[in-house]
């Protein structure tokens, strides 16, 4: 199913969910002008489609101790398929990497990396990620600071393209 198919009230209840996920559904009902028996029924559908893949609550890393922010610029030694499963299956296990992505060009891969400290960090980089089998390459950039991190995607623009492929 794709963004076209889904009709204006599917697409409102994703962009009410994206912005606040806690709302209750009598509150989301109101707010794309259904009642709410069918606005859950429309909550499950868009789950079960995999429109909706699940609710999170947003944590303040630096609040939680992790003063560490960084990025990650792998290159593997072979591209084959077989060696990048391999590396995102190690990235999964990974604690400190919190996303890991596949990339074109120089890099292979880049990785968010979240830390309570430096030497923490270095402690992954030296013993885990740069000892990794097929890694041929890490440069690594602290985050300084973070100036947007928006989830989801943004709503706006699809209406817009929506309308002009009207």
């Amino acid at each position: 199913m794709s963004a076209t198919r889904l009709d204006p009230i599917d697409r409102k209840i994703l962009a009410e969910l994206q912005a606040d996920g806690r709302m209750t559904n009598v509150e989301l009902a109101k707010r794309v002008g259904i009642s709410a028996p069918p606005c859950l029924r429309r909550v499950r559908t868009l789950e079960e489609a995999g429109y909706i893949r699940g609710y999170h609550a947003e944590v303040d890393a630096r609040e939680l101790g992790f003063e560490v922010q960084v990025f990650a610029m792998v290159g593997l030694q072979s591209q084959a398929e077989s060696d990048l499963s391999a590396f995102e299956a190690r990235c999964r296990e990974w604690p400190l990497v919190r996303e890991c992505h596949m990339l074109n060009g120089e890099v292979d891969f880049i990785l968010k990396c979240v830390a309570p400290d430096l030497s923490s960090f270095q402690t992954f980089l030296t013993a885990e990620l740069l000892t990794s089998p097929n890694v041929g390459s890490v440069k690594t950039s602290l985050v300084i600071r973070g100036t947007k991190d928006e989830p989801g995607v943004p709503f706006d623009v699809l209406e817009n393209r929506l309308r002009q492929q009207a």
